[in-house]
């Protein structure tokens, strides 16, 4: 009766592996589930993606309104007979350098500023 209770023992094991410990154990269902879960997300997100550039490649077949915006972002390009304005930050005042600030303040002292050049 104990080798048969072993043998039966044995025999639930060697049954039990495959489904704990195999190739297609519940652990490895758990990881490609997950992996699965993964793979969805970046597929959404690639979807999103298509669909964004299957409506500018729509636009720009239909009509010439997203090809004009283009031509003038991009391209810096003005119609026919169209005047172009650029406008040009104009230039900041910049405080004088170190040394001009020194030899200014020595004059003002009257004593000759160490880098200043002696006459």
């Amino acid at each position: 009766m104990r080798w048969l209770t072993l043998l039966l023992v044995l025999v639930i094991v060697a049954l039990q592996y495959p489904l704990w410990l195999g190739k297609g154990s519940w652990l490895r269902v758990w990881e490609v589930d997950q992996k699965i879960a993964a793979q969805q997300q970046i597929n959404q997100g690639l979807k999103a993606r298509n669909a964004s550039l299957d409506a500018e490649v729509r636009d720009l077949k239909q009509g010439y309104g997203a090809i004009e915006e283009r031509a003038r972002s991009e391209l810096g390009m003005v119609k026919q007979d169209e005047v172009f304005f650029q406008v040009l930050e104009s230039e900041r005042l910049l405080p004088p350098p170190a040394s001009a600030a020194k030899a200014a303040t020595s004059k003002l002292v009257g004593k000759p500023a160490a880098d200043t050049p002696k006459r």
